[in-house]
């Protein structure tokens, strides 16, 4: 089994402390291997017991019957009672059981119980209940494949790295594609399946959506512009001149939907002169670029917003917050910034033109000061840097 130590050297230092570690992710990206590869951590170099570890996974009918707080609560003390040592309580897709938060701020407040979580749910922690375990959790999203994941998962040699990014590229990176062969059909419809039950089951039957049909327009018109300055408003005038009828409310609260489900995530311009986080004409980019392959097919057309998808999607698993540079009229595609580094990011498929080199490093240089200035594209052979603007192969940058 390919062990997530991005993820699980994060987790481990917080391990038998008295802090409930929740595990944020889309469906389908990893969440419950990673929760069984933290219990095969704790069993093979901490020792501990299996009867002192409790998983319940959500999805299996095994433990259908914990619907409540309370038959949860009940479940942990009767598996736990008269353990000696530290016990684990471990839960997948705890978003499932109505009001866990009781049971979990409960179970916690022993001091012999370790709890951990995985959900679906960008909100998990946003309702009124979950103030009951404020202060005392740390939350670890976990995101599919990266690219240098993806060629450890399939053994692929760094030498193999055009090719196998040709192969990510068009496939992206959940990890259960690796149980199928190569075949763009099979891997469409298994992808599809996953977008279908992110849609039925963390949309339309959680938020009770009843019009359906104009949700699947929306998800599409966001698939078709990953990239691009969006707005509610933008995307009801788009869909009323395709004559259907749809307000600015009605469009906003379904993308809260897509970004809730960790479908998409929403990033925020920022103001470089004016130092302010704009609130209009953000941007969207998917949590997994494969969903939008197996809804739209393929589009080469498509590469630069594509590219840039796997960008963000990089920066956020290297832990950075995300936002989209504004500086007058011209826009820088991400500054990342994480405690006190920060880096400013534009993304091109090639520099092919004396055009396309001055308005992706124009832009950069315009900035005064003094944080790293990258320009990312797939060009193999690259000239001299530019005042101190870095060029790099958006593939090495994936791997490094």
């Amino acid at each position: 089994m390919y062990k997530r130590n991005i993820y699980l050297n994060r987790i481990r230092p917080f391990l038998g402390k008295p802090v409930i570690k929740i595990i944020t992710g889309m469906r389908r990206v990893g969440k419950s291997c990673l929760l069984r590869q933290v219990i095969q951590q704790l069993q093979e170099e901490d020792g501990v017991r299996p009867d002192n570890i409790l998983y319940i996974d959500k999805e299996s009918l095994d433990y259908e019957h914990i619907e409540t707080y309370r038959d949860l609560h009940d479940t942990a003390v009767s598996a736990f009672s008269g353990k000696q040592g530290q016990c684990y309580l471990l839960i997948d897709e705890v978003q499932e059981i109505e009001e866990w938060e009781r049971a979990v701020a409960s179970l916690a407040a022993r001091g012999t119980i370790d709890v951990l979580l995985s959900g679906s749910n960008a909100h998990l922690l946003s309702s009124e209940l979950a103030t009951l375990i404020s202060g005392r959790y740390v939350e670890f999203p976990v995101y599919s494949l990266g690219f240098s994941e993806h060629l450890l998962f399939t053994n692929k040699e760094t030498s193999e790295k055009e090719a196998e990014f040709a192969h990510y590229l068009r496939y992206g990176g959940l990890p259960g594609l690796h149980h199928f062969d190569r075949d763009e059909e099979v891997a469409y419809q298994y992808i599809g399946a996953i977008y279908n039950t992110i849609l039925l089951k963390d949309i339309v039957k959680r938020h009770a959506v009843r019009n359906v049909p104009l949700l699947e327009k929306i998800a599409r018109y966001l698939f078709e512009n990953i990239g691009n300055i969006m707005s509610a408003k933008r995307i009801a005038d788009y869909l009323n001149a395709q004559h259907l009828r749809v307000g600015v409310d009605t469009v906003q609260n379904y993308l809260g939907h897509f970004t809730e489900a960790l479908l998409a995530h929403k990033v925020q311009r920022y103001d470089i002169k004016g130092k302010r986080l704009l609130e209009i004409h953000e941007k969207y980019y998917l949590n997994e670029i494969g969903i939008r392959h197996a809804l739209l097919g393929y589009r080469e057309a498509d590469i630069g917003g594509i590219l840039e998808n796997l960008v963000f999607l990089e920066l956020k698993r290297r832990g950075y917050q995300v936002s989209i540079g504004k500086l007058g009229e011209r826009e820088i595609d991400f500054i990342a910034t994480r405690q006190r580094e920060k880096i400013y990011i534009q993304v091109a498929y090639l520099l092919a033109s004396p055009e396309t080199i001055e308005r992706e490093f124009g832009v950069l240089r315009s900035i005064d000061d003094n944080y790293p200035k990258l320009v990312l594209s797939l060009d193999s052979f690259f000239g001299e840097d530019q005042a101190g603007i870095q060029r790099l192969n958006l593939i090495d940058f994936l791997l490094t």
